[in-house]
């Protein structure tokens, strides 16, 4: 039975961001000075300052740069960056300049609402590789936006790599398209 073309439910999971601010930190100053700031130089070099709201945490080098987990969107991200930036200052840390920010990476989880042909869409779809003792989904890499998509027989896939919100929303309307036009899609 074909349905008529569903848009597909498409979810930001993480959105990582890194940022510099062109001067170096103090880290073991910054853990005196913020108790809850996580430290181990002799297991990893970045201290991790986490906040709340939005729930992220921050990477923080000696070099001056951070790297940004765990937002929802590119604008709760750089929101992230800047109140990290804020709270250092207002802690007493000396920072010149506000942080430059850049997407590094985009994951978002999508459910298609109907069942993918996994076997034919590896077939059909140019860059693809499905493996199904390795891993149970199709691996589907994307040119234009640069993206790689997780395709899983349920119909929910996992968009990766993008560096903008619009580039996920283009790779996976581009592909649930392909999908529909291949006759890649089985609904109940």
């Amino acid at each position: 039975m074909i349905m008529p073309f569903t848009k597909p439910i498409i979810s930001i999971e993480n959105v990582v961001a890194s940022a510099t601010i062109d001067q170096k930190l103090d880290l073991k100053d910054i853990t005196k000075k913020f108790p809850d700031v996580e430290w181990h130089p002799e297991q990893f070099p970045g201290a991790v300052f986490r906040i709340k709201n939005p729930k992220t945490a921050t990477l923080l080098f000696g070099t001056g740069k951070m790297v940004c987990t765990g937002a929802k969107s590119e604008e709760l991200a750089r929101k992230a960056v800047k109140m990290v930036v804020q709270k250092l200052r207002k802690g007493g840390i000396k920072i010149k300049k506000d942080a430059t920010v850049t997407i590094q990476n985009i994951v978002a989880s999508i459910n298609l609402g109907g069942k993918i042909s996994l076997e034919q869409a590896a077939r059909t779809l140019p860059r693809s590789m499905y493996e199904p003792e390795q891993f149970p989904g199709v691996i589907h890499r994307i040119v234009d936006p640069k993206t790689v998509i997780l395709l899983f027989a349920s119909g929910k896939l996992v968009c990766t790599g993008g560096k903008t919100e619009k580039d996920v929303y283009r790779a996976v309307n581009n592909l649930h398209s392909m999908l529909e036009e291949k006759n890649l899609m089985i609904y109940d």
